[in-house]
């Protein structure tokens, strides 16, 4: 049986997300990838005991992520029956439904009897009662916006999530939805973007700067822009890389020669900071405070240990960040 460290909040730091009185890990677990019915077991529990005694008490799910879709909420269902049940109450479980997940039309986007459903479904996977945080996984553009709206709120009446979150969600679209959320005191507190070195919409649409304003926590995913920012393509393309073995988010046409001229740069920079390109990555994204939570994956605990160690080192001097921005522009 597992028993977490018992020095597990010593070193990770908590930011508050948004104005809600829920605090979130510096750093956050994600299960999009590697938590599926072909991945193993053991390696699955070792990715979560070691995230759980690095602090890391945030899990991030969605109804979908597999393959096949459902696997990872039922793997995590798995792992806190045999193990992780005695900490519940530690942990910040989240989950979300917006994409394709069942035929026919009750089977993706926004309606209510999708997020209903979908919840439900997943809340039997993983053998809770509810979860923490229940997102929309992206904007329905048929579906009024308030009935999804209105519908996270019934949930959340409803005892089956704590707080309600977006994804995907632009400025427009969280300034539209935060109204309706306002009106009816819904728990609304984070929004989750993709957001790294190279992928910086959330800075251009004026979303990162409205939501620290405003209230609205911001936890960011694919911070590695998919495996780019490590130093796994520092020297080409290898055999074993996602570019090669799935290609369906990053494809090797994307990998150009200038890119990886800019890698190498950033590279130098996180050599001379102490730090590998990972860990400087993560780090730029929580440089000035205005995001929440940054969301890793992993393929083993290794990458985990390694991760956490930028919690601390979030700093950057201005000639730091010139640079960086002279290298990703």
């Amino acid at each position: 049986m597992y028993l977490a460290d018992e020095k597990r909040y010593e070193t990770m730091e908590y930011h508050r997300c948004g104005s809600s009185g829920l605090m979130l890990p510096a750093v956050s677990l994600g299960f999009w990838h590697n938590f599926g019915d072909s991945a193993n077991m053991d390696n699955m529990k070792d990715m979560c005991f070691t995230a759980f005694d690095a602090g890391i008490t945030h899990f991030d799910l969605a109804n979908n992520y597999g393959p096949k879709p459902g696997a990872a909420e039922e793997n995590l269902g798995r792992i806190l029956s045999s193990d992780l049940k005695p900490y519940r109450d530690e942990l910040v479980i989240s989950t979300k439904a917006g994409y394709d997940m069942w035929q026919g039309p009750y089977g993706n986007w926004g309606s209510k009897k999708y997020l209903v459903a979908s919840l439900d479904q997943s809340l039997k996977r993983m053998g809770l009662d509810y979860v923490d945080i229940y997102y929309h996984h992206r904007p329905d553009p048929k579906t009024p916006l308030e009935e999804t709206a209105l519908a996270l709120d019934g949930i959340v009446k409803s005892g089956k999530a704590l707080y309600v979150g977006i994804s995907n969600y632009n400025k427009a679209q969280t300034e539209e939805i935060m109204k309706i959320f306002r009106e009816q005191k819904t728990p609304f507190i984070i929004n989750q973007r993709k957001y790294s070195l190279f992928e910086r919409n959330i800075e251009e649409d004026g979303l990162k700067h409205f939501a620290a304003e405003n209230g609205c926590g911001i936890i960011a995913f694919c911070p590695l822009a998919q495996g780019l920012l490590t130093d796994k393509y520092l020297r080409g393309v290898p055999e074993d890389s996602r570019v090669k073995t799935d290609g369906r988010f990053l494809k090797e046409t994307d990998i150009t020669e200038e890119k990886i001229a800019r890698i190498r740069g950033l590279n130098e920079i996180a050599k001379r900071r102490g730090q590998s390109l990972a860990q400087m990555a993560l780090s730029w994204i929580l440089r000035d405070g205005e995001v929440t939570s940054v969301l890793i994956g992993a393929s083993k605990a290794k990458q985990i240990s390694e991760n956490v160690k930028i919690v601390g080192n979030t700093k950057f001097s201005p000639d730091e960040l010139s640079e960086i921005d002279e290298l990703c522009r």
